[in-house]
Parts: C-alpha cells; sequence; structure tokens
C-alpha cells in the first residue's frame, strides 16, 4: 500500500508534464492543416461513407441502421488501433529526454494513449452527426457510454504499456503487431453481424475477443436503447484491469534497463 500511495504521489507530481505531452501530441497532428480539429470529425465521416457504400453493395447485410452499427466499430477499433500503435514507440521516441533527465518512464506511454483517447472524443461529433442523420432516438442510456470508453482506454493503456517496453528490446515487434491488427480487425464484427459466422469462430471471438464486447456494448445503448448486458459490462472491465495489470508489470520490471538499448 505505500508503494502504491508513492506512486499516486509522484503521478501527481508530474501531471502537469503529463498534460503538455498530450496537448503536444493533439497540436502536432493538426499542424499545418487548413481544417485543424475539423478533420477529427470529417475523417471517421468520409471513411464510414467509403465503407458503407463498398460493404452495401458488395454484401447484403440485414442491418438497422447500417451506418450506425459502422461507424460504433469503426470508431473503437480506430482507437485502439491508433492508442497502441502510438504507445509502443513512447520509450524509444522519448530516448533523448529519458537519456538526460530523469522523467517517469510510463508518463510517456500514459499521454500517448490519453491523447488518441481526447481524438476519439472529437470523434464522437461524427458519431453525433450520424445519429442524427440515420435518426438515431437518443435515450438515457447513452450516458452509459462513457463507462464503455473507459474501459476501452484502461484495456488500450494496458496493451500500449506491454508494447511500449518490448518495443525497447525487440523492435521487430512493428511487425508482428502490424500483422496481428490486421488479423484482429477482420475477427472483430466492425463492418459484418456476427451472426454470419459459424458458431465455432462465433463463439471465439464472443470470449477471446475484448473488442466484442466494448463494441456491442456501445451499438446496445445506441442502437437498441437499452441497457448492454451485465455479463458483457463485467468481461469488459475484467479483461481491461487484467490487461493493465500485466502490462504495468511487464513495464515496471523491464522499466530500468531501458537507459541500455534506446
Amino acid at each position: 500500500m505505500p508503494g502504491f500511495l508513492k506512486g499516486i504521489d509522484t503521478f501527481r507530481h508530474y501531471r502537469p508534464l503529463l498534460e503538455q505531452l498530450v496537448m503536444k501530441d493533439i497540436k502536432l497532428k493538426y499542424r499545418r492543416s487548413i481544417l485543424g480539429y475539423l478533420w477529427s470529425i470529417l475523417n471517421p465521416l468520409m471513411i464510414m461513407v467509403i465503407m458503407v457504400m463498398i460493404f452495401s453493395n458488395m454484401f447484403r447485410f440485414e442491418i438497422v441502421n447500417y451506418p450506425v452499427y459502422l461507424i460504433i466499430g469503426q470508431t473503437i477499433f480506430n482507437f485502439v488501433s491508433e492508442a497502441t500503435n502510438q504507445a509502443m514507440w513512447s520509450i524509444t521516441g522519448n530516448s533523448g529526454l529519458l537519456k538526460k533527465t530523469y522523467v517517469p518512464k510510463c508518463i510517456f506511454t500514459i499521454s500517448k494513449v490519453t491523447s488518441a483517447f481526447i481524438n476519439v472524443v472529437f470523434a464522437l461529433g461524427a458519431m453525433g452527426i450520424v445519429f442524427l442523420i440515420c435518426r438515431v432516438h437518443f435515450t438515457i442510456y447513452m450516458l452509459f457510454i462513457p463507462v464503455i470508453l473507459l474501459q476501452v482506454y484502461i484495456f488500450a493503456l494496458g496493451v500500449g504499456l506491454f508494447l511500449a517496453q518490448g518495443t525497447v528490446f525487440f523492435r521487430d515487434i512493428q511487425y508482428i503487431y502490424s500483422a496481428f491488427l490486421t488479423a484482429w480487425m477482420y475477427a472483430t464484427p466492425i463492418f459484418y453481424p456476427i451472426d454470419q459466422l459459424s458458431f465455432r469462430l462465433m463463439w471465439g471471438i464472443k470470449h477471446f475477443n475484448p473488442l466484442y464486447a466494448y463494441i456491442t456494448q456501445f451499438r446496445t445503448v445506441v442502437l437498441n436503447g437499452c441497457f448492454p448486458d451485465p455479463r458483457l459490462i463485467i468481461y469488459g472491465f475484467m479483461t481491461a484491469m487484467a490487461t493493465l495489470i500485466i502490462g504495468s508489470c511487464f513495464f515496471l520490471k523491464t522499466q530500468d534497463k531501458f537507459i541500455l538499448y534506446i
């Protein structure tokens, strides 16, 4: 417990640095862009329109409000992809600063995941536009959306911490993870209904793909206008916390060796 309290105190001490790192990432992303932050809304909208045009013509899915169904899955997956990819290089990308002064190393990984999370908050504007166009009924259950996003944030942070420490020692992780992300995207019901799959595949995705739990919770509160299955919520939080604990343990165990490899 004293160690835990010390960690919280250290985090509070470096909170201004975290805020500066997050703001730097956001500003750099839209630097020299004419439309600036509007791209956080326009980009997911354009991708959604293209995907709706392609999949609506190539495949005949009986999905009510397919654009809404699609943009929810797309937004959640894109956040995890962006957050973990940025977190992967959070240590090696700040090697110069880490060699010059003492800074809690995890602060760089947290900042990358947090900046990606803020981009998702901006992207909710695009989602809201789609909801209005598709005449989605806004219900009180949508107040549960921040809880869903919290689950995804914790999960992405855990994966990010694991990838960040691993990339310091094995740079090949970037190629492995890139291929894994592609497989993960197709194994997640983003643009297709899960009931189109065989029973074995459906069972595997429901039990071993955390993104299914997060996306399904989101779709339930928006498209069905009701509270998500409590089992999905429990599974989502347990998976997120387990991932964070594992990622943190690997990170803390190896962080003293970072300086030798960066």
